[in-house]
């Protein structure tokens, strides 16, 4: 008879190792982030003059 027990505290350990794998990662993410902001890179030029024609 399998020992359940046993793999249900093997499994438990694997998802618990799993976990702390993606949280790692992900503090690493956020740690590059904070330290190297993203350049916010316009895709087009965009006009600011305002006309003073103004069709109302």
């Amino acid at each position: 008879m399998p020992d359940y027990k046993r793999m249900y505290f093997a499994l438990a350990a694997k998802v618990s190792d799993a976990v702390n794998i993606l949280v790692a990662a992900q503090q690493q993410g956020e740690d590059e982030y904070v330290e190297n902001p993203p350049q916010v890179v316009p895709l087009r030029e965009v006009k600011t003059e305002l006309s003073d024609d103004t069709n109302t």
